[in-house]
């Protein structure tokens, strides 16, 4: 196990490498001179290039590259231009607020995938296994901000049984800071159930067919002990890959829900970046989704080795 760990540390730094030359090569993409942009538009030419000078882009392009990855190994994001903040700061900040509404949907994801997964896979052409497979194509099909829209119009503004906008931190409450996620959450997570649907019932219905699980019918096993302590373990292996892109999927699909939901999250500081036109912030929220898609990624590749005894020999 801790040979496939090292070797997938070794496989992740080319990859942050590469996505932190693309990340650095925003500055070139954005129309207009940073410099300029960051001085003010009644700024002086002396004044611009005094800006130019404290914040390097005078410098050769390789040294500015190199001078960011210093910053990003100090944690120094740089200072966002409309907020004149350290980008960082604002991160950490807006982070609780994604990270629940992203962990909240996972929870949501998981409830309906799984189980739907598993009775679609274990009774294939059933009136059962029809109705998930619906389900989730529809799940699939249904852009998460319209299913939002529809959800807000259902249950805050005609049952008025869940609030439509806003966040409240779960230090206030339990309850609080759940009513304020449930409608993103589900409007974020049921595509990512779909799909972890989708993956369980084909892997399912192929492990249901292999010698050892018709042995154990055949010892006299109930059908939930087959289901879930000899069927489920195996068929989870390609779905656990599923959910990990999912997770990501998830992280960066928050940009549309938080702005429907009015959440003040990392997705709506990224909306709010990019209309702005605030380099360093939209470096920065690029940069921390890499961080995070990587990180899941390695999470996702340690658990296939700990479910597949295969993948632990073959590293």
């Amino acid at each position: 196990m801790f040979r496939l760990i090292g070797q997938r540390l070794l496989a992740v730094v080319p990859l942050l490498m590469i996505a932190t030359a693309i990340t650095f090569g925003l500055i070139f993409l954005i129309p207009g001179d940073p410099a300029h942009r960051i001085a003010g538009e009644s700024a002086t030419p002396q004044q611009v290039e005094v800006v130019r000078e404290e914040l390097g882009l005078d410098q050769p392009i390789l040294v500015q590259y190199f001078d960011f990855l210093f910053g990003l190994v100090r944690g120094d994001l740089g200072t966002s231009f409309t907020y004149q903040a350290p980008v960082l700061e604002m991160i950490v900040d807006r982070l609780p607020v994604t990270f629940s509404l992203a962990m909240v949907a996972v929870v949501v994801a998981l409830l309906v995938g799984i189980p739907a997964g598993i009775i679609g896979g274990s009774r294939p052409g059933s009136w059962q296994d029809r109705a998930t497979g619906m389900g989730s194509t529809l799940g699939v099909a249904t852009p998460n901000f319209v299913l939002g829209l529809l959800l807000v119009l259902v249950f805050s503004l005609t049952l008025r049984a869940l609030p439509a906008t806003g966040y409240t931190p779960l230090a206030k409450g339990l309850w609080p800071w759940l009513s304020h996620l449930l409608l993103p959450a589900i409007a974020l997570g049921l595509a990512a159930a779909a799909e972890i649907a989708r993956q369980l019932r084909s892997s399912m219905i192929e492990v249901m067919q292999q010698d050892y699980v018709r042995t154990a019918t055949a010892k006299g096993l109930s059908r939930r002990s087959v289901l879930w302590k000899h069927a489920l373990k195996n068929a989870f292996i390609p779905t656990a890959t599923v959910l990990g892109m999912q997770i990501a999927f998830l992280l960066g699909g928050t940009a549309v829900i938080e702005s429907v939901f009015g959440l003040k999250g990392l997705g709506d500081f990224a909306v709010q970046s990019v209309l702005s036109g605030d380099l360093p912030a939209i470096q920065g929220v690029v940069i921390f989704g890499v961080f995070a898609t990587v990180i899941m990624s390695l999470l996702v590749d340690i658990s296939y080795g700990y479910l597949n005894p295969r993948a632990r020999s073959a590293a």
